[in-house]
């Protein structure tokens, strides 16, 4: 009964651990860098929105967090400009917007708005 009490406690701390990594933040500047090592993969970021285009609640908006800047494509309304939000998302590859190849882009699954710091 201890060793299967010790065994849980084992897989609660090495769960625990892994946690914070699974939450942990991707810099634009990484996915743009190396868009196949991202590609389909859940990241999160973090920015403010300095474009964004929406019409009948979809649309897609510009993410910048200091290091580079990223297309989201949102499948609801999308932020205003200047918005500070977390998105998250999978990875898209071959993005095309308003005539421009992009090279990656995130397809929204969340967002929620953040406070400035």
């Amino acid at each position: 009964m201890l060793r299967r009490h010790s065994l849980l406690i084992f897989a609660f701390v090495i769960a625990c651990a892994a946690a914070p990594a699974a939450l942990a933040k991707t810099t634009i500047n990484k996915i743009n860098g190396d868009p196949s090592r991202y590609y389909d993969k859940k990241v999160t970021i973090e920015g403010t929105v300095t474009d964004s285009y929406g019409v009948l609640g979809e649309g897609a908006y510009e993410l910048d967090d200091g290091t580079g800047r990223i297309w989201v494509v949102a499948e609801r309304a999308v932020p205003a400009r200047g918005s500070h939000v977390e998105a998250k998302g999978r990875i898209i590859t071959g993005f095309v917007y308003r005539g421009r190849n992009l090279a990656a882009a995130l397809r929204e699954s969340g967002r929620k708005a953040k406070d400035r710091r």
